[in-house]
């Protein structure tokens, strides 16, 4: 007897959003939080090397704080969520130029191939699982020589419940201990602590190689690393100075651009 053929569909996302939808909007805002405003959009506007008329999709959009920023470039803009709550709002802000629809990033097939000129993914890969589908789905939805921007938190410095801040006595140093990284971690979230009934979101710690090699095998290459201090300073006081030069040393985010490659450049070199 026949086994059926395994199915294609990717396992559902372990992050959902919905019921934690007007949370993430209260904390995030109508214009984004201090990070967002401050490092995380500027930079990735940077990145994206915007041209008037392109065609830019904003992958898991949230409420589309982003969305409304790029519009202003000007482009043509499309924003995804899987969160209808999340839509919803982003819709009930924005004008009517920018489209939004309601999608698991690891799939997409209601958007036609070849259909950007460049994405973002702005402090959402972490929250996506797993996260090979997503970049075939950026791979196939970007046209040749289009260009990705993932922005995330950093996963060599900032490993959810496995990494934290320290101060050294003797030395007088502030100094960040990681404690686990090379393994891929799922690791609960849980909104507003304390609070019943207990509610969770869940991150997923993956090395940076995975990120990298992920792209590369769907055939993007990564043309730009770069890794992003935060803007914020100590109150005055005996360990601000350490603080503050720790912020600076130790990198809050991480941002990558991969450029899609054209099908024949993808194609093995002759054996010699």
């Amino acid at each position: 007897m026949k086994r059926p053929p395994p199915s294609r569909e990717p396992r559902r996302p372990f992050t959902a959003w919905d019921p934690v939808a007007r949370w993430y909007d209260a904390l995030v805002g109508e214009e984004g939080s201090e990070y967002h405003r401050k490092l995380v959009m500027p930079g990735a506007l940077r990145l994206l090397d915007l041209r008037p008329g392109e065609r830019v999709l904003d992958l898991a959009c949230g409420q589309g704080v982003f969305c409304r920023l790029l519009q202003k470039a000007p482009v043509h803009v499309t924003g995804v969520d899987a969160s209808e709550e999340l839509v919803h709002l982003a819709r009930r802000r924005s004008s009517k130029h920018i489209t939004y629809l309601v999608g698991d990033a690891r799939r997409l097939e209601e958007l036609p191939s070849e259909s950007f000129d460049a994405m973002a993914c702005l402090l959402a890969i972490q929250n996506i699982d797993p996260v090979e589908p997503v970049f075939d789905t950026c791979a196939r939805l970007l046209r040749p020589g289009g260009r990705l921007v993932l922005v995330l938190t950093h996963p060599c410095f900032r490993v959810a419940r496995q990494s934290g801040w320290g101060w050294d006595e003797e030395r007088e140093l502030q100094y960040r201990r990681v404690d686990r990284y090379a393994t891929p971690l799922k690791v609960p979230i849980q909104i507003h602590p304390g609070s019943q009934p207990r509610r969770v979101t869940w991150t997923f710690h993956r090395p940076l190689q995975t990120y990298v090699q992920g792209l590369v095998r769907a055939g993007m290459w990564v043309d730009v690393l770069e890794e992003w201090a935060s803007h914020k300073a100590s109150q005055p006081g005996p360990r601000a100075n350490a603080e503050n030069l720790a912020r600076q040393e130790i990198p809050l985010f991480l941002a990558l651009r991969a450029v899609k490659v054209s099908p024949h450049l993808r194609e093995p070199p002759p054996d010699r």
